[in-house]
């Protein structure tokens, strides 16, 4: 068992789904979607990826969302993450609509049931335009005490460094690009940190970055799947280790999944589960199945 990997997530079902214009401007990730029931099929495949994750024996926290004015409540991970050290912080996110996606019920589920304590609350750095989007923005590594952000208008070194003080973690922050040269919105679109592997795409980083972040793996023992630009594109990199009841599963969508190489697949086999879920309507919104899972580690 792996402090990586939890066996308690949350999850959030929207009953109003809907891409998010407020979040167009720096996600390269969204696409319009055609059909008229997108509400509808984004409710139905939460529904159906939490029944996926519970028969594998993952403890799914399902929260129900019936505003009308909160299209990207499906991404819970954005505004909290929860440590080993017993804490739980929350962050500062750039668009405003976003930020009701705030929920005290959230909160006390995981004060009551985990005895997570809300030690670090960074919200109100809104207000001097300082945003930090949680494992969004932060791909943590909590074996080797690592911290990774690409930098984005969504993200703030300070705040990270920050965050990193206050957990004793340290902070890798770079640079990463799209084929296009525009910077990638959050980091775990492009890099998923498990045990014993990671899934990065390395040519959207500068050489001498790319060269840095393959010395920490390989410090870290951790083997690297390489991603393209294109299987970025198809989030391959928006992945994330559970503990399941048989052992480490690697959950990611069917899209993630059908990109990949078989190649790619067998070294993943290797170390992990492969667990894919259909979430193509959810991924129109700019986010994939890392997106939507919060993990409880506590």
């Amino acid at each position: 068992m792996s402090i990586q990997a939890p066996k308690q997530v949350v999850m959030v079902r929207p009953h109003h789904f809907r891409v998010n214009d407020a979040t167009l401007e720096d996600n390269a990730f969204q696409r319009s979607v055609h059909h008229t029931d997108v509400s509808k099929q984004a409710y139905i495949e939460v529904s159906q990826a939490v029944e996926k994750l519970r028969a594998h024996g993952i403890t799914v926290h399902l929260f129900e969302d019936k505003s009308i004015d909160t299209p990207d409540s499906v991404f819970p991970n954005n505004w909290f993450s929860t440590h080993h050290s017993g804490t739980l912080i929350t962050y500062p996110m750039r668009a405003e609509n976003r930020r009701r996606e705030y929920r005290q019920d959230v909160l006390e589920t995981l004060w009551q049931q985990y005895g997570l304590e809300h030690a670090k609350d960074l919200r109100h750095f809104t207000d001097q335009q300082r945003f930090l989007e949680g494992t969004g923005s932060i791909v943590f590594d909590h074996v080797n005490k690592l911290a990774y952000m690409a930098r984005s208008q969504r993200t703030d070194d300070d705040l990270l460094k920050d965050v990193c003080d206050f957990l004793g973690y340290e902070a890798v922050i770079f640079d990463a690009y799209d084929a296009q040269g525009t910077p990638v919105y959050h980091t775990n679109v492009m890099m998923c940190v498990g045990t014993h592997f990671v899934l990065i795409g390395l040519d959207m980083l500068e050489a001498t970055q790319r060269a840095l972040l393959c010395q920490r793996f390989e410090r870290s023992q951790q083997t690297v799947i390489a991603l393209t630009h294109e299987q970025i594109q198809h989030f391959c990199g928006n992945a994330i280790e559970l503990q399941g009841k048989e052992g480490a599963l690697l959950s990611l969508s069917q899209t993630a999944y059908d990109a990949l190489t078989i190649e790619q697949r067998a070294t993943i086999s290797q170390h992990a589960t492969l667990l894919p879920l259909s979430v193509s309507t959810i991924e129109a919104a700019g986010g994939s199945v890392r997106c939507m899972i919060a993990g409880v580690h506590g």
